[in-house]
């Protein structure tokens, strides 16, 4: 009985190593802004990755300071930080994510960061406004940023920020994630279609994964002008499965891994070029192993237990009240910020 179980735990691993998937991680593409629009007229969120924290910023603020408590993955909302060192007001002011035109993919990421005129080695982080969930549940959303409810709970069917999979539990690699790919094994491969413009700066990617490890991958120097794929390969990935050394895992909660995407990591050099960069880009992708040969078992674990649904969430409410709270500073500082660009002329003594 023993040697049967070990045969088919074997089998299983081996079905699903022979053929890696692939998956866009995430489109920034996809990310424009629609919905809200401000003063001017001009939408400020992104529906599909639009997020409401009102439910957990508590008591006692305003119906204004409740309306901007909601926020989404649109470009201009991502968060660019400095290096302790970088960290200027001027450098600070200069650095942020803008959605850029661009003829060949409609619109993409910009990314403008102003590092240190001297020779200083530094680093800029660029990161979504918020952690990206791995289980949140589908919902309707309208022009209002009215959020509401949609068939599915989040956890036995695709979350909102995970691209759908098909009845063999592959995900179409031309549909795009907004940050999550579920059931992730090794990882074989990463890719970024980055524009560069002869800045030899380096780049590296931000993985998170199940457990909340963040894991970075350096992807290459952005020293060529033009649209190109930067790629890491996993060194240890091995191809042949007779040359994999073999065990059997435990399976759930373990067996159904998934990574979220955690931002980039631009590395300028002390002896590069110091003021500003500005570079754009388009995605990110991943070949990868499936965690699981065939996910569809006899008996659901996750929806009956619930733990790692349990676990992101409670990281999720984390997160929404810390940046509930921050979306509230930022109203308030907002509405003490002197508007005057200029002092109103002291008048003319009357010549009477």
């Amino acid at each position: 009985m023993k040697r049967m179980f070990i045969l088919v735990a074997v089998v299983l691993f081996l079905t699903g190593s022979l053929f890696a998937d692939e998956a866009i991680l995430i489109d920034f593409s996809v990310l424009g802004a629609d919905i809200l629009a401000n003063q001017d007229g001009e939408p400020t969120q992104n529906s599909r990755t639009l997020m409401d924290f009102r439910n957990v910023a508590g008591q006692g603020y305003t119906p204004d300071q409740y309306a901007v408590m909601k926020t989404s993955l649109a470009l201009p909302n991502w968060e660019v930080s400095l290096s302790s060192s970088s960290r200027t007001v001027e450098n600070i002011g200069n650095s942020y994510v803008r959605s850029s035109a661009s003829q060949q993919w409609g619109s993409v990421m910009g990314v403008r960061i102003h590092y240190p005129l001297g020779p200083n080695y530094s680093k800029a982080w660029i990161r979504p406004p918020f952690e990206i969930p791995a289980f949140e549940p589908q919902a309707n959303i309208d022009e209002d940023g009215n959020i509401e409810p949609a068939d599915g709970d989040g956890i036995t069917g695709p979350s909102r920020f995970e691209a759908p999979t098909g009845d063999d539990g592959r995900i179409d690699p031309t549909q795009p994630a907004y940050g999550v790919v579920k059931n992730v094994g090794t990882i074989k491969s990463v890719e970024v279609n980055a524009y560069g413009l002869n800045f030899p700066h380096g780049l590296s990617i931000i993985l998170i994964d199940s457990q909340g490890n963040e894991k970075t991958y350096f992807m290459g120097y952005l020293n060529y002008e033009g649209w190109k794929p930067l790629r890491w390969n996993n060194p240890q990935y091995i191809s042949e499965v007779r040359n994999r050394e073999l065990r059997i895992y435990p399976l759930y909660p373990f067996s159904t891994p998934f990574v979220k995407f955690g931002g980039f990591i631009l590395h300028r050099d002390a002896d590069a070029i110091g003021g500003d960069f500005i570079s754009y880009f388009k995605d990110v992708k991943l070949i990868y192993d499936r965690a699981v040969a065939d996910p569809d078992r006899d008996i659901n674990d996750e929806a009956i237990w619930h733990i790692i649904y349990d676990r992101e969430t409670q990281k999720k409410t984390y997160e929404m009240e810390r940046f509930g709270k921050n979306q509230v500073l930022r109203y308030l500082e907002e509405q003490k910020r002197a508007k005057e660009d200029a002092f109103t002329p002291t008048p003319t003594p009357d010549s009477n």
